[in-house]
């Protein structure tokens, strides 16, 4: 891929334009591809996590199909209108290139339930003949199972046995990025990274750009990308999101003693003053027990939870 001038995103700017260069699980991979070769493409719902490559693999197909493409992003575009107007129209006319017509519904689970939704399972039907609908989302549940049952759904979930092969095309793709950009890095520090964020390739790249003001990617970054962490993870804590402060637990590979630590210096500035003593003999006790558990990812997952439970913050 070369660099695009005139875009200043990297994750735009170097946005994959075929199949193959997407970086994606070979089951869907080669799906898209046999698309292709066939020429002809079903109603999709893509779904899964946010940066997983739908919006990228969904635009990659069109431009390899060569269709003449509406892109709807319907976290900002989701009135009815939206639907009754631009999209009524544009499904509606013949190309006049002969090419097909696919809408792409980029980010569909923001739409409404009661009104687009219901509305938009009549148009798959209505306009089948002559144009293709392409859903992304990140959460299919908010999506109304007529619109399932009228979809192709694939998820964009990446198999255990397939992480590692992708998080190195990943790796090797941001190295050719930085080399382009004439960024230096240290291997090491990338790859921390994408194993921070994976398998979120867009956020990966945003967070390369963002560092490499400096002209380079060294270990210098880690300080900063922790102590980022660390603000999200409490942010977490004091809305008692139990399921976003698991995952962060899940995705960060930082120490229990360095957590726990972190925690302890950041006390009077988080927490409410009556709860600093609870919060010193949580972390003691976790931290005591961190030196003979299984799993530590449980111990410190055990530890934030009963933080939640018992402290005040501020």
């Amino acid at each position: 891929m070369n660099k695009l001038e005139n875009q200043f995103i990297w994750c735009e700017a170097y946005r994959p334009q075929t199949i193959d260069d997407c970086i994606l699980p070979e089951s869907i991979k080669t799906m898209f591809k046999n698309f292709v070769e066939k020429g002809e493409i079903s109603t999709l719902l893509l779904h899964g996590g946010a940066g997983s490559g739908k919006t990228t693999s969904a635009k990659a197909l069109c431009k390899e199909l060569g269709a003449d493409v509406l892109f709807i992003n319907a976290s900002l575009e989701n009135g009815i209108d939206i639907l009754r107007n631009k999209i009524s129209q544009f499904a509606s006319s013949v190309s006049l290139t002969g090419s097909k017509k696919v809408v792409i519904l980029d980010e569909a689970d923001y739409t409404n339930p009661q009104s687009f939704q219901p509305a938009l399972r009549g148009f798959v039907e209505e306009f089948s003949s002559n144009c293709r609908f392409i859903l992304t989302c990140n959460f299919k549940h908010r999506l109304i199972e007529p619109i399932h049952s009228r979809c192709s759904c694939i998820d964009f979930t990446i198999p255990v046995n397939e992480k590692p092969k992708l998080a190195n095309d990943m790796f090797n793709r941001v190295c050719s990025i930085l080399e382009n950009e004439n960024v230096d890095y240290n291997k090491t520090v990338v790859a921390k990274l994408i194993n921070k964020h994976f398998p979120d390739f867009r956020r990966t790249i945003n967070e390369l750009q963002r560092y490499s003001t400096s002209g380079k990617i060294d270990s210098g970054i880690l300080v900063d990308i922790s102590k980022e962490s660390v603000k999200e993870l409490i942010k977490f804590l004091k809305e008692k999101d139990f399921k976003e402060v698991r995952k962060w637990v899940s995705v960060n590979d930082m120490e229990s003693s360095t957590l726990f630590r972190e925690l302890y210096d950041l006390s009077s500035v988080i927490i409410e003053p009556q709860s600093i003593p609870q919060l010193i003999l949580i972390l003691a006790d976790y931290g005591y027990k961190s030196s003979f558990v299984v799993d530590k990812e449980i111990n410190t997952m055990a530890c934030l939870t009963e933080c939640m439970a018992n402290l005040k913050f501020k």
